[in-house]
């Protein structure tokens, strides 16, 4: 008798699995494309995550401190590993001149600031700001920021960035003015035009209301440039996000005439550097005349277009994390069966 109720059992629970519906969070998402495994290398320092007494203690090696802020299933942080690191001037360069400390953005462990104050790694990466991974903060001997790397750069220009901090060039200008004299630029050598960008006069004082602004700093003999517009801009998925912005195009080494959105009477050259534009191409994101966000590495499509969206929405002001706001994004874009691909 008890094995006849087991097996009635067994039967009713399967005939009403085949019943209820399939509701949209049951159904099967699209697939999740350029999330990559990397490994942190053991050659990156185990520390109680003290930042003052990790800089002292790169200071009594001869070396100066790399922070990296990263998280599990980062193309980027994968390409930095994988690409960058794999590379052996490279590795060697970062492993001579460099204590590197690594710090998950999620994670739970401590982390005591400079100020002495006390974090989790996933609280210090809201307090530093932490947008985009991989973010790489160089300090200096005296615990100021050297560099800070606001997501990736491909190995020539991350190698450039190296050189910049461990050869102490930041005493004497910023990374922008090296970048010009050091890094090799195979390009088209030309600044490229979309039909849509802003004409002169630029006056950007009066443009308080309604679409966002996103200005864009880049450069002659910039291949990343050339990218923007070849492959990011000029998408068919990228134009209809681009629509909703005003935008602004300047060679950041031009005395190009402007008016900044805080109304003072200035040039291209002179606002990149106030803004501190150390990369091109540069995007800078402006709602109401505020800076609330900006792309200052290499970035593929999909993560364009969600700083796009992000900034248009208007979601940055309900989720001040970006990497939660894309992780909500690329669900909602497989839920409605649409695959995600992070590197494309």
């Amino acid at each position: 008798m008890k094995f006849i109720l087991e097996k009635l059992f067994f039967l009713l629970l399967i005939t009403i699995t085949f019943l209820v519906p399939l509701s949209p969070a049951n159904a099967k998402k699209a697939e999740f494309k350029g999330a990559v495994k990397h490994v942190v290398p053991d050659w990156f320092k185990v520390t109680f995550l003290d930042v003052k007494d990790d800089i002292n203690e790169a200071r009594k090696n001869n070396k100066r401190l790399l922070m990296y802020f990263g998280q599990d299933g980062c193309p980027y942080c994968a390409a930095l590993f994988n690409i960058n690191f794999s590379q052996k001037h490279i590795l060697d360069y970062t492993r001579k001149h460099f204590d590197s400390v690594a710090i998950n953005m999620w994670g739970d462990r401590e982390v005591t600031a400079l100020s002495g104050k006390t974090f989790t790694e996933k609280t210090y990466a809201k307090y530093m700001q932490i947008w985009f991974t991989p973010t790489i903060i160089f300090y200096n001997e005296n615990g100021k920021v050297a560099l800070r790397i606001n997501g990736y750069f491909p190995p020539h220009k991350f190698m450039a960035a190296l050189k910049f901090v461990a050869e102490k060039h930041d005493k004497k200008m910023n990374f922008a003015q090296y970048m010009a004299k050091n890094t090799p630029k195979p390009s088209s050598g030309k600044i490229h035009k979309e039909p849509y960008f802003l004409k002169p006069p630029y006056s950007f004082s009066s443009m308080k209301s309604g679409k966002p602004l996103m200005v864009l700093f880049e450069q002659k003999d910039c291949s990343p440039c050339d990218r923007l517009h070849s492959e990011i801009l000029r998408h068919e998925t990228t134009r209809p996000l681009v629509k909703k912005f005003r935008v602004a195009q300047f060679d950041m080494w031009e005395k190009t005439p402007l008016v900044s959105p805080n109304g003072k009477t200035t040039n291209a050259r002179a606002w990149a550097r106030k803004l501190n534009i150390s990369y091109a191409p540069s995007a800078v994101f402006f709602v109401n005349g505020k800076e609330v966000m900006r792309i200052e590495a290499f970035l593929k499509n999909f993560h364009f277009q969600s700083v796009l969206d992000y900034v248009q929405s208007g979601a940055y002001r309900k989720e001040p994390s970006f990497q939660r706001y894309i992780s909500k994004r690329a669900d909602h874009i497989r839920e409605k069966g649409r695959a995600v691909d992070l590197w494309k």
